[in-house]
């Protein structure tokens, strides 16, 4: 009865059998992958691969969201002498400055998983995709750490 359940489905499923020279290929139509909502926020098992498509997207929101913040802040040029000497000594501060860290973290993700995607795509280190995503990752940190040190000891030595 249970193979006979079975049978029916690869029934249901086969789209067609072609015949080469004696061999035979069976095509299979796809089972659609049920999911529910909430399964998208699951974490287990999730490849890196995953993860850098997602910080990928992330940093691109996050990149165009400073675009639209940083012309409203430099249309306070407009607003005279003042406006801007205000902004500037606001632009000092510690928590203004650590979100100009984030704003670093961001490009360096977007701007070293884009250069590994492009290399991907023009066939160069297909193979080592993995070893080349961390290498990025790895060079992104250095250059994080680096321009924090940059920033902080520019602004409080």
């Amino acid at each position: 009865m249970k193979q006979q359940g079975s049978t029916q489905h690869l029934e249901q499923s086969v789209k067609s059998v072609v015949v080469f020279g004696g061999l035979m290929s069976v095509e299979v139509k796809p089972k659609p992958i049920e999911r529910r909502p909430l399964q998208w926020f699951n974490l287990r098992g999730r490849r890196v691969g995953l993860w850098a498509y997602v910080v990928m997207r992330l940093s691109a929101i996050g990149l165009v969201a400073y675009l639209f913040l940083h012309l409203a802040i430099l249309s306070q040029l407009a607003q005279g002498p003042s406006a801007w000497d205000s902004f500037v000594a606001t632009a000092k501060s510690v928590p203004f400055l650590l979100l100009d860290i984030v704003l670093i973290v961001g490009i360096l993700a977007h701007g070293l998983n884009g250069i590994r995607l492009g290399l991907i795509g023009f066939g160069i280190g297909v193979p080592r995709h993995k070893v080349m995503l961390w290498v990025f990752v790895a060079l992104a940190i250095a250059l994080t750490i680096l321009s924090a040190l940059a920033i902080f000891g520019e602004t409080h030595p």
